[in-house]
Order: structure tokens, then sequence, then C-alpha cells
């Protein structure tokens, strides 16, 4: 079974923690957590492929639901959100994909390396455009000097500038990137700066036509029709017209490299988070992913499968422990309101997150204990984590131990110096009733063992603004972040690290991310990697410079007459292997 790439999940983690808030302004109820992930049946974490009535057949029309419109972004280079990218995944393809075990597979290319740092990659023959031109590393090479441009303005730069030579050509030193070097229309070498375990995962695997942006200059490129309208890609199906905001009409590529695909065609459409379950009823709709509000209702539909999966992101409340100086690059621990971890251990007793999922995830979630999900190959088992289980009493030992007691009588705690005590707790606004209403919750579990809350409500790019500028507004704040499929997350907790939102700085936690890349220290031994990042996850979790919330389930709803559809960590399977029951 192949599998969707999860690229797209690496380069969403520089803006996930914003994503996520953001995405969901168009949900009645929440927001999802964003990832592609393990197969299961309905209700259950069991891999499954989806049953359909009858018999599987070539031809008809499958009708694609999303819940919010697409930015019309569709180019793996210039996209922004999730929307658009599950788009771009029918009709466009990666280089490379991933397994159940999130392991780089080849899909149009293969690869060779002795050393870490230089890959020879070899492409597929025979591989097609849409516009009928042949695909060859000249598109790659043309999609990576592309990001490394200094006009360019997508967010993918992360991927392309550990290439040798990359910082250069995008400072207008170098005419080309000096790690690149084009063997021939199928062979292509790329050298790193310095060798590195996830080199090639981190690495910018999406082509792009070279043919259709010739003579677009880079800063026009996500304004193009090429981009915006008339897109082309790789993949089983091709778009035909775009309906900006509201659908995306695609045809079968009969010359699809892997073979015809099974349908006929694609129609994407917007559905109103509103009429989603009467769509569906109905069979307006055959395949869409679903927000938990949802979800319940449309398990009632006689007509309608809801498969569920574990996702690879979770939610949590971030402590400030400092603040980011840019010109350094280095955290400086100059607050100390929750210095003391066992203030943060008892606000962490103090949650009941299964009751809280519950009530505004619809029991589609579980709590997770730690900064890497559940299901993800290095997640440390819970039984090796320090957990914070909902424990009022011990929220209230643990108080006390820290010297927080109230000593007025009115209920709530004061610091160790006597002084009032109230934390300020802040969540993002987009418009979502139930936001407030959620972050309420935290207020009231916070507030039942003593520690007086204020609630501030923030719109969400000011939020993180705030956030990233270490505001005196914002003391424990309210996020999600997630996983791709190499698991490094220097990015978000490194000490130099922009966003390492707690600010937390630990050199023993610095030295294992760093152990855990250097190929001196694991050389290619994957269970070396994940040891390390055990011993990671069990220091962060001891240190609790965040409460883990959450980790939700993906949630898709498929029509009795789709066949072919499978789900696993890696993400959905080839469209061209999806069909209708006729």
């Amino acid at each position: 079974m192949k599998k969707k790439s999860l690229l797209l999940m690496l380069t969403l983690l520089l803006v996930l923690s914003a994503f996520l808030a953001a995405c969901s302004s168009d949900d009645s109820s929440s927001e999802p957590a964003e990832s592609d992930n393990n197969t299961a049946e309905e209700g259950s974490d069991e891999g499954s492929e989806d049953e359909a009535t009858g018999e599987a057949q070539p031809g008809g029309t499958l009708t694609y639901g999303v819940d919010s419109p697409p930015e019309g972004l569709f180019n793996w280079a210039f996209y922004g959100i999730v929307t658009d990218a599950d788009i771009l995944a029918l009709f466009d393809e990666n280089l490379i994909e991933f397994d159940e075990n999130l392991a780089p597979q080849p899909n149009i290319a293969s690869w060779e390396t002795e050393d870490n740092k230089t890959f020879t990659f070899t492409f597929e023959q025979g591989v097609m455009w849409h516009d009928g031109v042949e695909l060859t590393v000249n598109d790659w090479v043309f999609a990576l000097e592309t990001i490394a441009h200094p006009d360019y303005d997508g967010p993918r730069y992360a991927n392309v500038q550990t290439i040798e030579g990359a910082p250069a050509f995008r400072d207008g030193e170098a005419d080309s990137i000096s790690g690149i070097n084009v063997v021939d229309d199928y062979t292509i070498e790329i050298t790193f700066d310095e060798a590195r375990v996830n080199n090639l995962v981190n690495l910018w695997t999406y082509p792009m036509s070279r043919a259709q942006f010739e003579g677009i200059p880079v800063a026009e490129m996500s304004a193009s029709e090429q981009v915006r309208t008339k897109p082309v890609g790789l993949g089983p199906f091709k778009v035909d017209s775009i309906t900006p905001g509201e659908a995306v009409i695609m045809t079968k590529f009969e010359d699809y490299w892997k073979g015809e695909p099974m349908l006929d065609g694609i129609n994407v459409q917007v559905i109103d988070n509103t009429t989603t379950v009467g769509a569906l009823g109905n069979g307006d709709i055959d395949m869409m992913s679903l927000q938990p509000v949802n979800a319940a209702e449309v398990e009632e539909l006689d007509n309608v499968e809801v498969v569920t999966y574990p996702g690879l992101s979770y939610y949590y409340i971030g402590f400030k422990l400092g603040t980011f100086n840019p010109e350094t690059n280095e955290i400086v621990e100059d607050k100390d309101k929750y210095a003391d971890v066992n203030l943060r251990k008892a606000m962490a007793h103090a949650i009941d997150r299964e009751s809280w999922i519950d009530a505004f995830f619809f029991g589609y979630g579980s709590p997770v204990n730690g900064p890497v999900p559940s299901n993800h190959w290095i997640a440390a088992d819970p039984s090796d984590l320090a957990t914070y289980e909902y424990d009022p009493e011990k929220a209230k030992e643990l108080l006390a131990e820290a010297g927080y007691e109230d000593t007025n009588g009115d209920g709530f705690v004061e610091d160790p110096n006597g002084e009032e005590f109230t934390a300020k707790f802040s969540h993002y606004d987009t418009g979502n009733p139930t936001f407030e209403t959620r972050a309420q919750a935290i207020v009231q579990f916070w507030e039942a063992v003593g520690i007086k809350t204020e609630l501030e409500m923030s719109e969400v790019n000011l939020y993180y603004d705030d956030i990233e500028k270490d505001a005196d507004s914002i003391e424990t704040f309210f996020g999600g972040w997630g996983t791709g499929a190499d698991p490094d997350p220097t990015a978000l907790w490194g000490s130099d690290q922009l966003w390492n939102y707690p600010r937390y700085k630990n050199e023993e936690s610095d030295k294992l991310l760093a152990d855990a890349l250097d190929i001196e220290v694991v050389g290619d031994d994957q269970q070396a990697r994940k040891d390390l990042y055990v011993e990671w996850q069990q220091m962060v979790a001891e240190d609790v410079p965040m409460i883990f919330i959450a980790e939700l389930e993906e949630i898709v709803a498929l029509s009795d007459r789709v066949q072919g559809v499978e789900y696993d960590v890696s993400g959905q399977n080839s469209p061209h292997e999806w069909s209708i029951a006729q």
C-alpha cells in the first residue's frame, strides 16, 4: 500500500502552532490536530481497509468534501494550509514516500548514500507531467533553486538550506547551489553541508515543472495561474477547473506512471460544517474529514462509515520560563513566576484531561503524556514517563510543598512570600464560541485546587505574535505542536530556537537532541536514536515545561460506495487505487 508523503508535515512544523488555531476558525466546535496517521477501523485503533458494498469497478466520480475553503496555493512549494495540501495530494506527488513505520521509501526516485552527506538519486523514466512533458531531475533542481531564491515568499527554505551552497545562493553570492550536481536527466547528486541522520527526510523532494514556470519571476510565482488556477502535477488526477473558494474538478490522468486510475474523476467541494451531516446522508459527498462535533451524528448514518486513526500532533499548556534573545539566539531564564517545578506539577495534576477531551472533542482523543505523540516510532512507553493524572489532592499537596498556601482564607493560595498569586492563562480566539468555554474549563480546574486564575482570550495572530515575542501578558498559554516522519524536535525544543515557546533551557536536553542526529554517535542505528529520544522525553516529562493535554484522532467519513481507501501513520494510500462500487 502506497502512502501520502509526510514532508508536508515536516514543513508545517514551523507554522503548526498558528495553523492549528487558524484552520479551526471555520469549525463550529473545535480545531483538528493536523496529521497523517495510523490505520484504524471505526471506533478503534486497529488497522483496516474500508469495506464498501458491491464490487470495485473502473469508472465513476468521487466527490471529496472539505470543510473550509482552500487558500488557492496549489503548489507544494507555496501552500500554507492543510486544505490546499489535501487537494494537492490528489493531483501531485512526492519523489519519495513513507511506509507504515514512517521510514522513507522510493517513489519516483530511489537513492544511495555511503555517508549521509552525499546522496545519489535516480529517477524513474517516463514519468509525465499533466501537460505531457516528461519529468527530469532538472524539474527538481528548479524547485530547489526557486525555494532558495531570495525572492521566494513561501515557508519551505528550511528544507533546502542544509544543501551545500544554498545559503550562498540565497544571499546572491553564487549563481547556482554548489551541492547540486546533475549527472544526466534521470540522475542527480545532492551534497549537504554536513552528514546528518535526517538529511534525507528533511530534504525538499517535490519537483516543479520548469516548463510551466519558465519566464515567471520567483517573486510572482505564488500569484501566478500556474499556482492558483492552472496547476499541473504528476499524480493520478489532473485539474480541469477551479472555482476559487468553492470547488476543484479533476479527471483521471491516463498517462499516470503507475497505471490508469480506477476512478474517472474526483470533484472537490467545499461543504459548510453545518451541512456536513446532511450532505453525507444524502450521498452528495463520498469522502470527507470530520470535526469531532459532527462525527457522532455521522456515525448514525446507515450509508456512511466513520474511520478514526491516531494523529501526529498534540495540544498543550505551556509555561513561560524565560525570554528569547534574537541577537544571540539564546534563552534567558528571567521569568521566575512558574520556576518551581512543583507548582507546574500541581497545575498538571489539577486538570481532568479525560473529561475535558470528552466534553470538547467528543471523546475523539486521549491524554498525551509527553512531547511526542504516542503512535510515533520514537514515543516512550507511558510507563517510562512521569505522568500527571487528575488528582486534585495531589495538586494541593504539591502546592503546599512549594509554599503556596491560602493564608487569608479566601480559598486561593498566596505565593511563598505571602503575596497574592494569580495565574494568567491565555488562549487564542478565532470566533469559535467553544474556545472560551474550553479555556474556562481549565480555569475552573485550577481554581478548584486553590489557584486563582485570570483568562485572556486573544485574536489568533496577535496571540502567537505575543507568545513569540515573550510579551509580559503571556504566562501560561494553550497551543498545539506536531511531529513529522523524522522526529527531530530541535526546532521546537532547542535552547537556541525561537519556536521553543516555553523557553525551556536545559543543556542535557540540548545534548541528547544533538546526539540523536550525530552520525558519530548513532550511525544509522534508528534504535539508538530512539533510545536517546526516550531519555529526552523522560527528562521533559519530569521538568514539566508544559502540560501535555491531548492527542486527537483523525476522523474520516466514507460513503458505502467508496472502496480501496486505506490509512496508516503515513497517511492515506494513493488515490489511483480508490474506486466506487457500481
